[in-house]
């Protein structure tokens, strides 16, 4: 947990925090500084609670465009069949989640999305039946294909991912429902009871496709 510009132990959340809104959070978003950043500049209040998670089927790649902000290459998430990485889940309030949405500038460089591509299992064994995420919404936040691949945050760190060349993925290959922006405050069925452990069922028909097989 995220307060007052330190980390504390998980077990000073605040009481029904696994009530909160589950939002992926990777690239940057799990890094302390960067939460700091959003109290500063956007005004995030409140105890941000960010649980680590095992995430399988999923992974942080490069996006093929640079942040106009600061000139870096920003994160992206796709598709992995058989890559397992670890990531986070920030359990957010809708007020901290409309913080999210102009950080990500929702609706523009990424939507918020209903994720139903891969598994995401808490530290705790807990597997998340229902979680957001921030997915590319347009050319510039789609994975950037170098040869032919997209290129895993963790296999490549930024300085060298400033230098790389490719062109962007037709998709992100993710199995999403992307979510209207009044749907912020209310996001009906994702309250999960705690320590639920049941397995999310099979959400689609059709296996989830990554960049890679997409430009075959």
């Amino acid at each position: 947990m995220h307060l007052d510009g330190a980390g504390r132990p998980l077990s000073t959340a605040p009481a029904g925090w696994r009530e909160r809104i589950p939002v992926l959070a990777y690239g940057s978003n799990v890094c302390p500084a960067k939460i700091t950043w959003l109290r500063e500049t956007l005004g995030l209040a409140g105890p941000a609670v960010v649980v680590r998670a095992e995430c399988r089927g999923l992974a942080a790649v490069w996006s093929a465009g640079l942040r106009q902000r600061d000139g870096q290459r920003p994160a992206t998430l796709t598709a992995a069949p058989g890559v397992t990485e670890w990531h986070a889940v920030w359990f957010a309030t809708p007020e901290q989640v409309a913080v999210l949405d102009v950080c990500e500038a929702r609706g523009t460089s990424y939507h918020l999305a209903r994720l139903r591509t891969g598994t995401v299992t808490l530290e705790d064994g807990t597997v998340l039946d229902e979680v957001l995420a921030y997915v590319g919404a347009g050319p510039q936040r789609m994975p950037l294909l170098v040869n032919g691949r997209p290129v895993r945050m963790a296999e490549s760190p930024q300085a060298e991912a400033l230098r790389l060349t490719g062109i962007p993925a037709d998709t992100h290959g993710l199995d999403v429902s992307v979510l209207e922006p009044a749907a912020q405050t209310s996001l009906p069925g994702l309250r999960m009871p705690v320590g639920s452990t049941a397995r999310r069922a099979a959400a689609s028909t059709s296996a989830p496709r990554s960049p890679i097989s997409a430009r075959r």
